[in-house]
């Protein structure tokens, strides 16, 4: 998959996946109402074990099953109650996206945890992590594609008119990249995995959603900007505040390569919010700062939060919405 988006229009601001509370349609109608150019699926963690990222994501493996232990989420043999509580919560969840999206034709955005920061977290039968084995990390690689490939066909019978984003959600990548994940007795961390190793995973999961875009989210910092363009991501969601000029360079050269910026700009908890223009003052200093053309700010640059919104009250997880959908206008409108 070619990561140029010129093909393909992305909307200004959209979420990151994670929403407050546990009522599926609440969480949908306010998605789609904040966003009707780029609504969504949310997921909504406090409904707890297999609402969380790992437990959805676990539950759309194919031939491999997970269960809650006291330490995670740890690879069983059989689906059992964790794995089918996973599931129904996504149906719910979809079932709500499906009301409030009907006739919609549009962006649609979906999330998933990308197979390294899964090998990160869930454990196989010895209470290490898959990580720590390079033919279970293969075997939950090709269950994930499997599963996202199953994930997207049913959105997409759900919502026909959706053109349909896949975001990879790898907090740990940098972690497994630096040989930082630690061992089950967290007396020693697992070696770094090889570069190429990493790379060929990520490629071919990010080649699920064959000519449709794929977007790595990550809100951990040092974000490999320019591995994640190498393997096919059409945009890198990342926290904005998190850049440091150290990372000018790569993303000046993720730009003008036609890579789409998810600038995560808004707080994702609880705090007082600047007026729109003020929360991308930051996006046009970097701009400025890289020599680039302000014109092609909203085309290179779509607003989020920081990072999801499950750790935020109801309230303010609709008010940030909205401010990102503001502040995007606010950047289309002066760019300058």
């Amino acid at each position: 998959m070619s990561n140029n988006t010129t093909q393909f229009s992305f909307g200004g601001a959209t979420g990151i996946g994670s929403m407050p509370g546990g009522d599926a349609r609440e969480a949908a109608k306010t998605v789609t109402g904040s966003f009707e150019d780029f609504p969504f699926l949310a997921e909504l963690p406090a409904r707890g074990p297999g609402a969380d990222m790992i437990g959805r994501t676990a539950g759309m493996l194919v031939e491999l099953y997970a269960r809650v232990e006291p330490s995670g989420w740890r690879i069983g043999d059989r689906p059992g109650r964790d794995t089918r509580r996973a599931r129904s919560w996504l149906g719910e969840d979809l079932d709500a996206l499906e009301e409030f999206t009907q006739g919609h034709e549009g962006l649609l955005k979906v999330q998933a945890v990308g197979p390294w920061t899964l090998a990160a977290a869930l454990e196989l039968k010895n209470g290490e992590v898959v990580l720590s084995d390079a033919g279970a990390c293969r075997d939950l690689a090709a269950s994930l594609a499997e599963g996202l490939r199953q994930h997207l066909e049913e959105v997409r019978r759900r919502v026909p008119g959706g053109r349909l984003v896949l975001q990879l959600d790898e907090p740990s990548l940098v972690a497994v990249l630096r040989g930082r994940v630690k061992s089950a007795s967290g007396y020693r961390t697992h070696r770094a995995v090889d570069r190429q190793i990493i790379e060929a995973t990520l490629r071919d999961v990010v080649g699920v959603h064959g000519d449709g875009p794929v977007v790595v989210h990550s809100c951990a910092p040092d974000v490999p900007f320019a591995l994640l363009r190498r393997v096919g991501a059409a945009a890198v969601s990342f926290d904005f505040s998190l850049l440091t000029e150290r990372d000018d360079d790569v993303i000046g050269e993720a730009v003008e390569g036609g890579t789409r910026l998810f600038a995560g700009v808004v707080p994702g908890t609880d705090g007082p919010l600047s007026d729109p223009a003020g929360s991308v003052m930051g996006v046009r200093t970097l701009w400025r700062r890289l020599g680039l053309s302000p014109g092609l700010l909203a085309e290179a640059v779509t607003l989020t939060p920081s990072c999801g919104l499950a750790g935020a009250s109801p309230e303010y997880a609709r008010k940030a919405l909205a401010h990102c959908a503001r502040a995007a206008r606010s950047l289309a409108d002066n760019p300058e």
